[in-house]
């Protein structure tokens, strides 16, 4: 519990000093609060004068005027105070939360696919939104105010004895009262609220991954038996956020009761005095007693926000500790390659590589291969032998353990992975379409694409009839994901998205297995025109969809066993021969 407070304070010592950044904001923000503090509790003490000198004393009408013109010229200055004091605080506060969500969205774009592959996307938005939102009340509402109502209490204090020391010692009588319920209070707030942060974040998850998963959920008929799941999470994460609100219901009217005390004392003490039980001028009492009441209200309404305050501290804290750890976090491939002028126009060559995902578990085992300059070669081979796991280590998406994997004479790792992934082209069985048009999902932004281009690219792959026959053509918003379009559809605008990019090498990764025969044609044809003058790896499920390429590599549990082309592999009569027999008996008997 120790050890976690200590992180607490070094997180939040972290948090504090970006303050740097925005010095003038914050400076400006400092001085109003300062100000504000100050005028505050003085307005009591003006009050108090006004009334023993000039309503219970001489009643001189004309300084009673002036005087309460200059209590509202203060009230009116409090107020510019407090809306510059807000504004600021939040504007500073605002400033660094977009430069933090900046910096995080930036450094998660690095991040290897085997970080989002163990990683919930929920926790990942709920690090981008909710978390950095509550950090954000750190800086505005948290630090601040916090800051401001100490320097507030300060004043009410040193003026309360200022006026009179006695008076103050009665009416503060029941302020250690206040501090044990304060202490409980944040006690209890400080658990609620980690639950609730828990809470969220399982809520988080659960609605990500079942929005997204919305198809499968229907496929199979898990409506009601995932919205049971749903209301069990959504109940906890109610009972959480109730836990929360009974603490509030419980210490603020302690609060209150003890504020009521401290007045019911302040106004006992008054009537003692007007019967005369105790010995002088009852009159000038009345100002005093005015102003003392106005304090105590001044007083009781910090502390009884500084617990509310410090737990969003406390919660802005932890929440940051969170982004922290993914900001600290070097999770993304060393990019330590400088060579930016490599002629891709080459032999691949892999020289005994091994791969594993996992600790020592190899995926990839002893590969040695060449691949030609401007051929295409195929890789087949059962699930799971390895296939795909050659194309993420050619994008460097992950990271091979040994062995090497070279561009004619320069090693994958010497080139700046920016230029590598810029002439290498990737098509995925599993398309992703963004909610966006079909022309921002072909160009994805890039301004030096144009739509001649684009246009000129769907002709060639074939796919410019099926989009001139959608509503606003390239303009036709996909929806989320291309969900309004087919399978078929959206591989073609996959192909000419590559198209448009003119890589120098070109992966295919199992692109025709989920189309239906027609969609095959057109994706073969538009294969046959992308494959055109360039290094091309394909990785298929169909082996009639490869049956044209220059080389075929037959995987099995990681390693290759067999090389050559269609016709050589049927000769030898080994694993391809089988697979390949394999398939033409399933594709007989099904157009049986």
């Amino acid at each position: 519990m120790q050890q976690k407070s200590k992180l607490n304070i070094r997180v939040f010592n972290r948090l504090l000093s970006f303050w740097k950044l925005y010095k003038g904001l914050f400076l400006i923000s400092v001085l109003c609060t300062l100000v504000l503090a100050i005028l505050g509790p003085i307005r009591p003490l003006l009050v108090g004068f006004m009334v023993d000198n000039y309503i219970v004393g001489h009643q001189d009408a004309d300084m009673l005027l002036s005087w309460t013109l200059l209590i509202i010229g203060l009230l009116v200055m409090e107020g510019v105070f407090q809306f510059l004091s807000s504004y600021f605080s939040n504007l500073f506060a605002q400033s660094i939360i977009r430069d933090l969500r900046q910096k995080l969205m930036r450094h998660l774009l690095t991040f290897r696919l085997k970080y989002f592959d163990r990683t919930p996307i929920g926790s990942l938005v709920t690090r981008l939104i909710s978390d950095l939102e509550a950090i954000t009340d750190v800086f505005s509402s948290g630090m601040m105010q916090i800051a401001g109502e100490l320097i507030s209490l300060s004043v009410v204090i040193s003026l309360m004895f200022w006026v009179n020391w006695k008076l103050s010692l009665l009416t503060l009588i029941p302020i250690p009262l206040l501090i044990i319920a304060t202490r409980i209070f944040a006690r209890v707030i400080r658990k609620t609220l980690q639950q609730e942060r828990e809470q969220v974040n399982r809520l988080n998850n659960f609605v990500q991954e079942r929005l997204t998963g919305m198809s499968l959920v229907q496929l199979f008929n898990r409506q009601n038996q995932e919205y049971e799941h749903f209301k069990v999470i959504n109940d906890k994460h109610r009972r959480a956020h109730l836990n929360a609100v009974g603490a509030y219901s419980i210490f603020f009217p302690v609060v209150e009761m003890l504020s009521a005390l401290s007045i019911a004392l302040l106004l006992v003490w008054g009537a003692l005095q007007v019967s005369g039980d105790y010995l002088g001028n009852v009159e000038e009492m009345y100002g005093e007693i005015i102003a003392f009441i106005l304090w105590i209200h001044m007083l009781y309404r910090p502390i009884r926000q500084l617990a509310d305050k410090f737990n969003i501290l406390q919660r802005g804290t932890v929440r940051a500790e969170r982004v922290f750890e993914i900001l600290d976090r070097e999770d993304q491939i060393q990019d330590e390659g400088k060579n930016v002028d490599c002629d891709f126009n080459c032999d691949i060559s892999f020289k005994d590589l091994y791969f594993a995902y996992v600790d020592e578990d190899w995926v990839l085992k002893d590969i040695n291969l060449k691949i030609k300059n401007g051929s295409t070669v195929a890789f087949v081979g059962a699930t799971g032998a390895g296939k795909t796991s050659i194309v993420n280590l050619i994008g460097r998406f992950y990271e091979f353990q040994k062995g090497s994997i070279s561009f004619g004479n320069v090693d994958i790792k010497d080139i700046q992975i920016k230029y590598l992934r810029e002439n290498i082209a990737i098509v995925l069985q599993d398309v992703f379409l963004f909610s966006d048009s079909i022309m921002n999902n072909i160009t994805l932004g890039d301004p030096n694409i144009t739509k001649e281009d684009v246009i000129a690219a769907a002709k060639a792959v074939g796919a410019h009839d099926f989009i001139m026959q959608l509503p606003d053509d390239y303009n036709y918003q996909v929806g989320e994901r291309g969900g309004v379009l087919s399978t078929g559809q959206r591989q073609l605008i996959s192909f000419i998205r590559a198209y448009v990019y003119n890589p120098h090498i070109l992966i295919l990764d199992e692109a025709t297995s989920s189309v239906d025969s027609e969609s095959e044609e057109m994706i073969q044809r538009a294969t046959e025109e992308l494959t055109k003058g360039r290094t091309s790896i394909v990785i298929a499920h169909r082996l009639s969809t490869i049956q044209k390429a220059d080389e075929i590599v037959v995987m099995d549990q990681g390693k290759i066993v067999e090389t050559g082309s269609h016709t050589e592999l049927l000769k030898k009569k080994g694993l391809y021969f089988n697979l390949y027999e394999m398939q033409f008996s399933e594709e007989i008997i099904g157009k049986g």
